[in-house]
C-alpha cells in the first residue's frame, strides 16, 4: 500500500509520533479495505479553540470534541486517492484518556482509527451502525495490542 499521510501539528499539547499515526491509519485501511492500493489522508492535531470552531461550524455543536472527519468529496471520474481529513483535539484526547483510565497512546490510537473509519464511510448514529463500527475499532485496536476502547464504558460518547 502506498499511504500518504500529511500531519499538521497545531497544538501546544504533546502528540503522538508521526510514525504511530501513520501505523494506526495503515492498519485501519488494510483491515477494512485490503484491496486499496493507495490512499492520501490529512491529519491535523489541534487545540480546543480550533476544534470548538470546527465543531460549531460543521456540526452546530458548542465546544471542542475529540475527533472530526471530513471525507473527500471528489467529482466522479477524478482519479485521486484522497480519502479526506481527520482533525483530532489533543487536549480533549488527554482529558478523556485520564477520565476513562486509559493510556494516552491507546486513546490516541482509538481516535485515529475512529476518524479513519469515518473516512471509509462508517458511522455510529444508528445503533446497528455503531455496533459494526465499535466491533471494527476493537478488532483493529486489538491487532495493535491495545485493549477494547469500550470495555467498562457503556454508552461512551463518540
Amino acid at each position: 500500500m502506498n499511504l500518504t499521510v500529511d500531519i499538521q501539528t497545531a497544538s501546544a499539547e504533546p502528540t503522538p509520533e508521526e510514525g504511530d499515526i501513520r501505523s494506526w491509519i495503515g492498519r485501519t485501511l488494510s483491515h477494512c479495505d485490503p484491496s486499496r492500493q493507495d490512499a492520501e489522508i490529512s491529519v491535523r492535531l489541534v487545540d480546543e479553540a480550533e476544534m470548538a470552531t470546527l465543531n460549531n461550524t460543521y456540526r452546530n455543536k458548542t465546544g471542542p470534541t475529540n475527533v472530526l472527519s471530513f471525507p473527500a468529496q471528489l467529482p466522479e471520474g477524478v482519479p485521486l486517492d484522497m480519502l479526506g481529513d481527520i482533525v483530532i483535539c489533543a487536549p480533549v484526547v488527554r482529558e478523556e484518556a485520564a477520565a476513562q483510565h486509559k493510556t494516552l497512546a491507546a486513546h490516541w490510537a482509538h481516535m485515529t482509527v475512529h476518524g479513519t473509519l469515518h473516512l471509509l464511510g462508517y458511522d455510529h448514529i444508528i445503533d446497528q451502525e455503531a455496533a459494526v463500527m465499535e466491533n471494527l475499532e476493537t478488532e483493529i485496536l486489538n491487532s495493535l495490542d491495545y485493549p477494547c476502547p469500550y470495555a467498562g464504558h457503556p454508552g461512551l460518547e463518540h
